[in-house]
């Protein structure tokens, strides 16, 4: 099984209640790193069935600004590392999941230090192994920090912040892919299609004689 068909499975079941939230879900997201010149714009997220507290919560978080810059390309880094584009589909990145995950930390504040800890972590590791912050490592430099904490079965020593960081980035990042437009069609998933219906075949209107 690929590495996208796991983290699918666990977007779909056991982080339902984060990804399939329909005031959090990334449809058709803005690049949260425009460039130079253009100023940046609040991502479109879907507000079906929200009731007017609701929509006037969301609109007061989506203009609040958690991460700083930095941090806001770290994360963006990291989730294109757990979920890279393929001949499929877009990456993490490309659907909003860093959109998502500045939405999730404001929603839910009790995220907030522990990914803002996690981030910090991950530039310690860099510097310490690689004398730079993890957004200027080499791919492969990157690589081989994200290997040391995302299989917790082998743990090492020093590793188990940077562990738990990546696990929760892991979730949100597979949650917020897969309940994006890009993760949707990449699931395959046709919801309440409508179709045409032309009546009764013409088998069952002779067989009842209508």
């Amino acid at each position: 099984m690929k590495r996208r068909d796991i983290l699918k499975g666990i977007s779909l079941s056991s982080l339902g209640l984060v990804g399939l939230n329909p005031q959090v879900r990334a449809a058709e997201m803005l690049d949260p790193f425009p460039v130079s010149g253009e100023e940046k714009k609040d991502p479109v997220f879907e507000q079906f069935g929200r009731t007017e507290y609701e929509k006037m919560r969301d609109a007061k978080l989506f203009e609040e600004q958690f991460f700083n810059k930095h941090e806001l390309k770290t994360i963006k880094e990291l989730v294109d590392i757990i979920i890279p584009k393929d001949g499929r589909s877009g990456s993490a990145s490309d659907a909003g999941v860093v959109e998502f995950i500045e939405f999730m930390a404001k929603d839910k504040p009790e995220m907030q230090t522990p990914i803002r800890g996690g981030l910090a972590w991950l530039d310690n590791q860099s510097k310490r192994r690689f004398d730079k912050n993890f957004i200027d490592l080499k791919d492969a430099e990157r690589i081989a920090i994200v290997e040391d904490i995302a299989y917790p079965e082998r743990k090492k020593p020093g590793m188990s912040q940077g562990i738990v960081f990546f696990t929760l980035m892991r979730n949100l990042t597979a949650s917020g892919f897969w309940s994006s437009k890009i993760g949707i069609e990449d699931i395959g998933y046709q919801g309440n299609t409508p179709n045409q219906w032309d009546g009764p075949p013409e088998a069952v209107i002779r067989q009842y004689d209508l």
